[in-house]
């Protein structure tokens, strides 16, 4: 039996196309990731404003790191700049965050303020914002499977990165693209899949809102009929 999808209260996104949309400025790629931030900022509040509770985006890859190393180092400076800025605004948005991904690999100063911001947020109820950052899906996995003891699925996904994210409904790919990139492959098994032109700069809260009706739309039969 076959039902239209209710409301998308968890959703990920896949936020392509900072370099490209910077290109065609002819501005430094920074830019376009300093625009891409500033996207992820007004979305976010379009979400919970929307009633999504769960907002997932995929900030740096493993991958990203082979990037030219001026890149890498823009990048993780904005970062750094942006949670010691955002973080206390957030905060009193009631907005919780949460970094998913592996840490050992980044420096000790953003490390500490990942772990101050997560600590600053931790009681906030309005919206979670997962934050992928240094994540792999693969990596994910094997990181589990490493440690798992047998129990089936439920005890296989306590040892993910973040276990308490439910299953994203609704997976966004801007950008173009038609692929998963290796994001969320374990979570997003049945997750609904939209993809849009838009450079994620460019990203709308009219895109977003077209998203969540399309997403409203479809029938989900999770192997049923």
């Amino acid at each position: 039996m076959t039902e239209l999808a209710q409301a998308a209260r968890y959703v990920a996104i896949i936020t392509d196309g900072n370099g490209r949309w910077a290109a065609q400025r002819d501005l430094p790629t920074v830019e376009g990731h300093q625009a891409g931030a500033d996207t992820v900022k007004a979305r976010l509040r379009d979400a919970a404003r929307l009633g999504v509770e769960e907002l997932t985006v995929y900030s740096f890859s493993t991958e990203n790191w082979n990037r030219s190393a001026s890149e890498v180092a823009a990048l993780m400076e904005m970062f750094s700049q942006r949670i010691e800025t955002e973080t206390p605004e957030l905060k009193t948005e009631g907005v919780r965050m949460r970094f998913i991904g592996r840490r050992d690999r980044v420096g000790d100063q953003l490390r500490k303020q990942m772990e101050w911001a997560e600590a600053e947020t931790a009681a906030n109820t309005t919206i979670t914002l997962f934050v992928a950052f240094d994540y792999g899906s693969r990596a994910e996995i094997v990181d589990a499977a490493e440690r798992y003891e047998g129990g089936g699925e439920e005890a296989f996904s306590e040892l993910l990165y973040a276990p308490e994210m439910h299953d994203p409904d609704l997976l966004i790919r801007t950008g173009g693209d038609m692929r998963v990139s290796n994001y969320l492959l374990w979570q997003c098994a049945y997750s609904e899949l939209i993809f849009r032109d838009e450079l994620w700069p460019d990203f709308s809260a009219e895109s977003l809102e077209q998203c969540l009706t399309e997403f409203r739309s479809r029938e989900r039969r999770f192997g049923g009929r």
